[in-house]
This record gives C-alpha cells, structure tokens and sequence, in this order.
C-alpha cells in the first residue's frame, strides 16, 4: 500500500513500505528552487534502504526541479534542469517524470 505522509520538516514523502519513492519539497511560488535542493537532499540522506535510489523534488508550484540520490557506497545525486509550467515542453516533461514515479510504486 503506497503511503504519504506530510511530517513537520518534510513536506510530503510518498512511500510503499520499506522503499520511499519521493521526497516533495515546496516553496512559495516567490521563491528560489535553490536553497530547497539542500534541504530535500538533507531529507533524502536519511532513506531508510541505501541500496536503492530515492527521488526528491523540489517545487514552488510553477517551477520544478527533479532530484536523484545514489547512496551505495558514497552518496551522489544528480539534479535535472529547471522545468516552468509556463513552457509548453516542460509541462509534457514535468508529467512524464511524475507518471514514471507513479510506474515505480506500482512495481
């Protein structure tokens, strides 16, 4: 059963126990991706199972930014480029993304 959860510090974590699928991080739509990326890395370094990938976004509902964390031996993430919804292309990409993250709690 997929489970979401909104705790003090993260704004959503989806997960279908034992695997955390995303880690959601929001700001107001005024403000920078920036400084979310840190925080939401920060939320993603404590994923319960290392050896498998977890996946964070970070979003002020116009904008979105998609994060992957590799933790096996020595943590590396990758973070994608900046997607607008007021851009027609990215609006396509953005909803591929999450209906891949959709396809992974299914599996």
């Amino acid at each position: 059963m997929v489970q979401v959860i909104k705790a003090k510090d993260v704004d959503l974590l989806v997960f279908q126990p034992p695997f955390w699928v995303a880690v959601i991080e929001s700001k107001r739509a005024d403000l920078s991706l920036v400084p979310a990326i840190p925080q939401v890395l920060a939320y993603m370094l404590s994923h319960p199972d290392k050896e498998k990938p977890c996946f964070g976004v970070v979003t002020n509902g116009g904008e979105f930014r998609f994060i992957k964390l590799v933790q096996q031996d020595t943590p590396q993430y990758a973070v994608s480029d900046l997607f607008a919804l007021d851009s027609r292309d990215d609006i396509e990409i953005v909803l591929r993304v999450f209906k891949r993250l959709a396809q992974i709690v299914s599996n």
